[in-house]
């Protein structure tokens, strides 16, 4: 529990009372029945309460994710130079109070989306590329108080840093980045360049405002409507030019197969027609080598032609003239008397 709060809860009961007991010794005086003793009664009540308020006002409880600024009347500056740490502290009562801030992380969302921003409707960041096209972007940023310049941070923004250092800040850098670059480049090539250069900017600027940059997220990235029309008309051309292009390969493709098989079959036929060549060829060859054979029998057996021709002759053959100097004599048939 709080001790601090506490206290300062006892402080106003103790006054609340004090009040009461006056009220009713009033009351009872105006009817001739005075309290014995309400004098004493209420003095003891006022010093207690004050007494209570004076030390519930010099102490103050910080929370782990807190500093505490101390405003003083009695420095010379203003103020203390270091700031309270987490745990119950104590400042002079009435002279000096206390500005609590919170170091935890926060996060800034700037969106088209009403609902999504830390303020509502379109609060996204218009911006201008190196090619001069608009575009809208949704950005957030997670940062925290620099618990080292926390007192610094108050004499300067006391509690707009919010609006009048992170905001303009982070729309600003975006804008400038953002005109280093071509619309392509913003959501494609170079998007991860712009988000890096955009992140070193935010971290600088910061940190000169006593603030600590955590992380930037580039959310998303909107086009305005006519320059998304003619995005969207240049991916149907080169949707159907790349189309267009499969088909030419397609067909290519076909062709190829086509030559393929004509090529085969042609090179089917010379292999046959070359096959069969040297089919004759062989033949031929061995022809030659028959009559070869044959030439050389009968330069060795002059005879045998004529044998081999006689005993092709046909059974049907009554008459043959031979040569008067032929060696053969042949039985003729028997030819029938007239």
């Amino acid at each position: 529990m709080n001790i601090a709060v506490a206290l300062k809860g006892f402080a106003t009961f103790s006054w609340l009372l004090v009040v009461g007991v006056i009220a009713i010794a009033v009351v009872r005086a105006s009817k001739a029945r005075p309290i014995k003793g309400a004098t004493t009664m209420v003095i003891v009540l006022i010093i207690l309460a004050v007494s209570i308020t004076t030390i519930s006002a010099g102490l103050v409880f910080i929370q782990p994710d807190e500093r505490g600024v101390v405003v003083s009347a009695v420095q010379e500056k203003g103020f203390r130079d270091q700031p309270l740490q987490p745990g119950l502290r104590w400042v002079i009562p009435f002279a000096e109070n206390v500005r609590i801030y919170s170091i935890s992380r926060q996060t800034y969302t700037m969106s088209i989306a009403a609902s999504e921003g830390d303020i509502a409707g379109d609060d996204s960041i218009l911006a201008r590329t190196k090619d001069g096209q608009e575009v809208y972007i949704d950005a957030s940023v997670i940062y925290s108080i620099d618990p080292a310049n926390v007192v610094q941070l108050h004499i300067d923004w006391q509690d707009r840093f919010e609006n009048e250092v992170v905001r303009p800040l982070v729309r600003g850098i975006i804008r400038d980045m953002a005109s280093r670059f071509g619309v392509e480049e913003t959501v494609s090539s170079k998007r991860v360049d712009l988000v890096i250069s955009i992140t070193n900017e935010l971290e600088k600027k910061f940190s000169e405002n006593d603030l600590i940059m955590v992380d930037f997220i580039l959310r998303n990235i909107h086009f305005s409507e006519e320059y998304a029309a003619a995005v969207e008309q240049k991916q149907i051309t080169e949707q159907t030019a790349l189309q267009a292009g499969f088909t030419v390969e397609q067909k290519k493709q076909e062709a190829e197969q086509a030559r393929q098989v004509a090529q085969g079959k042609a090179d089917s036929v010379v292999i046959e027609a070359k096959g069969a060549a040297e089919a004759r060829l062989i033949e031929a060859g061995a022809e030659a080598k028959a009559l070869e054979i044959i030439s050389t029998i009968l330069q060795h057996n002059p005879d045998l032609l004529t044998y081999q021709y006689i005993t092709k002759l046909s059974p049907q053959i009554q008459v043959m003239l031979l040569p008067n100097d032929s060696p053969f004599l042949f039985p003729l048939p028997d030819l029938p008397t007239p």
